[in-house]
């Protein structure tokens, strides 16, 4: 006999396969790998299994925390931007009643385009600014400014689209009300905005953070890691040792921990979200 249990299964399992072949597959090979001493610039070592010295080696390596700690500021600092920003330009976006389809398209333009162009527009602007003997890029703090520029003009479309979600949601019934009751605007987005678009702002902080964590393309196009290592994040760390460096087996392990640190970030995010959910509506 269908049940609806079995019915829903037969819908769902494909996906399941889809996920694990995708996803799980290449997961746990690299978890595999990461117990591995494999090193493609020593092939007479083989492939001994090291088990967690990898992982060791990891946590002992001044490189990799250097990256975790800029990868961090990195994510701390881009994030804020973004937010900032991103509740201006929802704000705008909301209070606009002409032409709404247009400026919404003009916004999100910048989220169109490729990481790689906007990375590219962003080095040139900032070579150009360049005078005398100052560089930006060559400087170890003043690189991180093109960087975190860059990554807000091309992510702040984005999370300017979930918030405004989230302030079309509210109802409008409520600001007249507290209108009506003399309260100001800014105590009016104290007290009814900020509490009702905390779902929104959780949520696009946890997609921005999650994303910024992994950041790869926009600091390889633009400095490359330096000056020197300067602002090499994790991800750019990870990738020269695997591709460069051809260390896969700690390669593998420092993939694995960018990995474990997303998942519980995620996690802690999900929860804090779901807890938050649950409150609004008690």
């Amino acid at each position: 006999m269908i049940t609806p249990t079995r019915t829903a299964w037969g819908f769902v399992l494909p996906a399941l396969v889809l996920i694990a072949l995708v996803a799980l597959v290449p997961m746990v090979w690299t978890a595999w790998e990461s117990m591995h001493l494999h090193d493609l610039r020593l092939p007479w070592l083989g492939r001994p299994f090291v088990g967690l010295a990898n992982y060791a080696e990891a946590l002992d390596d001044a490189r990799f925390v250097g990256a975790a700690l800029r990868t961090s500021v990195f994510v701390a600092g881009s994030v804020v931007v973004e937010l900032l920003l991103g509740l201006a330009f929802a704000f705008a976006m909301s209070r606009t009643r002409r032409a709404r389809g247009l400026v919404r398209v003009l916004v999100l333009m910048a989220w169109a385009v490729p990481t790689v162009v906007a990375a590219l527009i962003w080095r040139f602007i900032f070579e150009a600014a360049s005078a005398g003997t100052f560089s930006w890029f060559a400087d170890p703090l003043a690189a991180w400014v093109p960087i975190v520029l860059a990554d807000a003009w091309k992510m702040t479309p984005f999370v300017a689209l979930l918030l405004l979600a989230g302030l079309e949601s509210i109802d409008r019934s409520l600001y007249d009300a507290a209108a009506m009751d003399g309260a100001s605007g800014w105590r009016q987005f104290r007290e009814i905005t900020l509490p009702l678009l905390r779902p929104a702002l959780l949520v696009a902080v946890l997609f921005r953070a999650l994303d910024a964590f992994r950041v790869f393309d926009v600091i390889y196009v633009m400095t490359g890691g330096g000056p020197g290592t300067s602002t090499e994040p994790i991800s750019l760390y990870t990738f020269n040792t695997l591709l460069q460096h051809l260390r896969f087996g700690y390669g593998s392990a420092l993939s694995m921990l960018v990995f474990l640190a997303t998942f519980l970030i995620a996690l802690g995010y999900i929860r804090l979200v779901g807890r938050n959910l649950l409150e609004s509506r008690t």
